[in-house]
């Protein structure tokens, strides 16, 4: 394995982490509010950042990820990226490619994904027989409801998986879908999807696919959502080190002390297995590897030693880490919130237990 970024990968960081630190800054985050960051989306697009993971791959957009979560940009860059716009260059027809790649990459077209976390999809795919442009093979209705979806609110793109794994993109001002705010941790633009009878196109012509892009997409979001917290934790350490170096308690520097030095250890160590390991997956699916325990590895460091940072780096803030408007809580609302969006440690040990015995007794059925 070998995680050095190539030119490419390098370039598209360093711009992007320009382009954040310019413009995601704490003052323009609170007076943000709870809505995405259009300014800034505007600037990423202009500067070709989102078509350009097409190029870098998968380990080029946590790269980016990464450069996000530092600041805890308010842009839906992960979910655009990896429902949108791998997902329809990875398994969407030629058409789909042609209609809808152009508007992704320049940011006038957001996509999300409306996967439900943890469970089982529960939304109903039945053949749409009514008529109009879509009514043909690799056409259905839709029908069911997703209770949280990340960066929902103004998405124009949909990607939902039915109850059988099948993907379907919905546009998100289409008739019987509905869209209704959700409040979360962090300010991701959440929603609940509604979806009744809503008109939706197959992702992709291969019926012989099977799950196959379903499973790719999944390993491919927890991925990028791990990166995004490896930025997030890295971020939180680095406002950590700075506050206990200058903070000063009985005369000298609170990083002087033991105890502060060993939880800020830890965190430090937190933040680099979640970054090694969401590297890992990303390099193994850029490589044509199976990618899927890899990506849950990764989703389980993210969710659980994610956590654990976010939470340390608030307590070495003392009290000024409860207090809403610092800098430092937002880096604890984005943790918990990744860590709740990735599913709990519990979930993913035994999804990636299934994996592993599953796999295990193919190769003996062999």
């Amino acid at each position: 394995m070998d995680f050095t970024p190539t030119d490419e990968q390098r370039a598209a960081s360093g711009l992007a982490a320009e382009i954040f630190a310019d413009l995601s800054t704490p003052e323009r985050l609170a007076a943000l509010g709870g809505g995405p960051d259009t300014v800034l989306w505007k600037a990423l697009c202009a500067a070709g950042l989102p078509g350009a993971v097409e190029d870098t791959g998968l380990l080029g957009l946590v790269l980016l990820l990464e450069e996000q979560g530092r600041v805890t940009a308010q842009v839906p860059f992960a979910a655009t990226c990896v429902y949108g716009l791998w997902a329809v260059a990875a398994h969407g027809t030629s058409g789909q490619r042609e209609r809808l790649l152009p508007a992704l990459r320049d940011g006038t077209l957001t996509a999300t994904g409306a996967f439900p976390g943890g469970a089982a999809p529960a939304v109903r795919a039945e053949r749409d027989t009514t008529g109009g442009p879509r009514s043909a093979p690799g056409a259905a209705r839709l029908t069911g409801t997703v209770p949280v979806v990340p960066w929902l609110c103004g998405a124009g793109l949909l990607l939902v998986p039915d109850a059988g794994r099948r993907l379907w993109l919905v546009r998100g001002d289409a008739p019987g879908v509905g869209v209704e705010p959700v409040a979360t941790t962090a300010p991701w633009s959440a929603g609940r999807l509604t979806l009744d009878g809503a008109q939706a196109e197959r992702l992709g012509a291969d019926e012989a696919a099977g799950t196959g892009p379903y499973d790719d997409v999944v390993a491919a979001a927890r991925t990028a959502f791990a990166g995004l917290q490896a930025g997030v934790c890295a971020g939180a350490v680095a406002r950590a080190v700075e506050h206990t170096a200058t903070r000063e308690q009985f005369g000298r520097p609170l990083s002087t002390n033991q105890g502060v030095l060993l939880r800020a250890a830890d965190a430090h160590m937190d933040t680099e297995a979640i970054r090694v390991t969401a590297y890992e997956a990303a390099w193994r699916r850029d490589a044509g590897l199976d990618a899927a325990p890899a990506a849950l590895t990764a989703a389980w460091w993210a969710s659980e030693a994610g956590t654990r940072v976010v939470h340390a780096v608030q307590h070495l803030h003392g009290g000024i880490g409860a207090d809403l408007g610092h800098p430092v809580h937002r880096h604890f609302l984005w943790g918990r919130q990744l860590g709740a969006h990735l599913g709990a440690g519990a979930q993913l040990l035994e999804d990636l237990g299934l994996l592993l015995t599953e796999g295990a007794t193919e190769e003996e059925t062999v």
